[in-house]
This record gives C-alpha cells, sequence and structure tokens, in this order.
C-alpha cells in the first residue's frame, strides 16, 4: 500500500534546501490516510527512536535522505 501524495508546493514536506522531511501538516494528513503514527524528529540524540532513526537510514544516498539524516542530526 503506498502512502498519500505529499508535495512540497501544498506545505507538506520540506525542500532538501531546508532539510527534507515531512511538516507537522503532512505528518498529519500521512497519519489520517494510512492510520499510522508518524511523530516529529527528535531532539535528544540518546533515545530510542534517534538511535534507531539513524542505524535504519545509514546507507541513505539520496539527496533527500541525506537532508533527513542532517536534520535528525546522524553522523
Amino acid at each position: 500500500m503506498s502512502g498519500p501524495n505529499l508535495s512540497v508546493g501544498r506545505g507538506e514536506k520540506q525542500s532538501v534546501k531546508r532539510g527534507g522531511g515531512l511538516t507537522a501538516k503532512g505528518r498529519k494528513k500521512y497519519n489520517r490516510a494510512t492510520g499510522s503514527n508518524l511523530k516529529a524528529p527528535t531532539k535528544d540524540r540518546n533515545s530510542p527512536r534517534h538511535k534507531s532513526f539513524c542505524a535504519r537510514s545509514k546507507k541513505w544516498s539520496s539527496a533527500r535522505g541525506k537532508a533527513a539524516r542532517r536534520r535528525w542530526g546522524c553522523r
């Protein structure tokens, strides 16, 4: 199943220049459409969510993936 169509122009995603990832509006739309519970990036580098995201996204090589990793503070 694919999720809803999210757009930078409608303010649901951030541009790569601004750090990639979904905005609050985009998370809300995605959660409503799929029944998910996406959350905003955490600022706490020691939290399990932060460590898990950084570990599973290590091999992301697209510009959007790299921007999301920078936004999360992954090394």
